[in-house]
């Protein structure tokens, strides 16, 4: 829990506190944009920004949609890691309108030339490096300090996905790349929160069997998985990057069966958690079968994009707000029922993309399934978000 208070007359709620606004943003931007998507895609809309459609969606998943959920999750951490005071009031807007901003330009809605585009899309992830690096050295706290790294190659992966669009016309790399930072700070964070969070759940209810503490093991398995991933962004169709996507995979499956999920089913909150991170051994393993030449490529990055990335940050999003909020960390049928349709929605478009149900292709499925998660989540959530606390936290 935080010590989050209020200054009357001076702070909206909303913006007391890090998780607030972008968790919200987070959320309501998930269902746009994916609305938006499937528009471009029955060429409904036009795209006049500077991406092609499909650049625009992948990029706006990625530095836009999982950018958020990433700065909200910081800057709710970091004043617990350091003992400071958490950013609040006008720096918070601040970082708010810069992500909007980005969003805006990339969309073609602010009138730029692709450098910038480049540029003001790029200011908020900059921010929020610079913002962490400045909090965890002021705070002394060097032992998240780690955690800015991946961050900062996530800038970086933005800035050789805005670079390949120009020089190329659409990204490669890139793609890939942003894709695979994401997926390793889940391993690191997720690493770390969901095995702990299991743990002091199984003790409250003397289980004899708790997760496995964390060791050399998970270490190993974050260098294979870094590796993995940053051999598939280069080489999406060697075999050797395949096949260590899918050792990796397996080095993945191995650590996520050490923290007692099965134990957990009890729990919604807790249980959609392991369920989100099975999505990492299951589309690290698809994707190696697809470098191979096995089968093809969507259907891994949609496992990785929207069962890994969007489960857990969905999963995490419900967790922290709830929590920091004062209300009781139960998820209630209507948000496990919202993490259910993003799995399934994962499911659906990585395995069934071209059904057809009375007219209605897999596609736009999975397109509504996610929306309807994420709506459920910002209907339920949002007023929590913009309000008081409960309860003194």
């Amino acid at each position: 829990m935080t010590n989050e208070t209020r200054v009357p007359g001076r702070d909206l709620v909303i913006f007391s506190y890090g998780f607030r606004p972008f968790f919200l943003s987070a959320a309501l931007f998930a269902c746009v944009s994916v609305f938006c998507w499937m528009l471009l895609l029955d060429g409904t809309l036009e795209l006049s920004g500077p991406f092609t459609p499909t650049d625009w969606h992948i990029h706006e998943m990625l530095f836009g949609y999982a950018a958020a959920v990433i700065a909200g999750f910081l800057f709710t951490a970091i004043p617990n890691w350091t003992g400071r005071a958490p950013k609040r009031g006008w720096p918070l807007v601040f970082l708010v309108v810069l992500w909007l901003a980005g969003r805006l330009a990339t969309g073609g809605l602010l009138g730029l030339d692709p450098v910038g585009v480049m540029l003001v899309d790029l200011a908020f992830l900059f921010a929020i490096v610079t913002t962490t690096i400045v909090e965890i050295v002021a705070g002394r706290n060097w032992r998240n300090l780690m955690v800015a790294v991946p961050v900062m190659l996530l800038l970086g992966a933005n800035l050789v996905f805005h670079l390949e669009t120009q020089l190329s016309g659409t990204s490669d790399i890139g793609r890939r790349l942003g894709t695979g930072i994401i997926i390793f700070l889940i391993m690191l964070i997720g690493g770390r929160i969901v095995p702990s969070f299991t743990r002091n759940w199984l003790v409250k209810r003397n289980s004899d069997k708790l997760p496995v503490a964390m060791n050399r093991f998970d270490a190993l398995c974050l260098l294979t998985g870094a590796g993995a991933l940053l051999g598939w962004s280069v080489f999406p169709e060697s075999p050797i990057a395949g096949g260590a996507m899918l050792g990796a995979a397996c080095l993945q499956g191995v650590r996520l069966s050490r923290w007692q999920g099965v134990r957990t089913w009890a729990s919604p909150l807790l249980f959609m958690l392991h369920v989100a991170y099975a999505f990492i051994p299951l589309g690290l393993a698809v994707a190696g079968a697809a470098s191979i030449g096995w089968i093809s490529s969507v259907a891994g990055v949609h496992l990785l994009g929207i069962g890994a990335i969007g489960g857990m940050t969905l999963a995490v999003m419900t967790r922290a707000s709830l929590g920091h909020t004062g209300n009781k960390l139960e998820a209630g049928p209507l948000l496990s029922v919202a993490a259910g349709m993003i799995f399934s929605a994962a499911l659906v478009r990585a395995c069934f993309p071209d059904i057809s149900v009375t007219g209605v292709t897999g596609v736009w499925i999975a397109a509504a399934l996610w929306i309807a998660g994420f709506a459920i989540f910002a209907l339920k959530i949002g007023p929590y978000l913009a309000r008081t606390n409960r309860k003194p936290t």
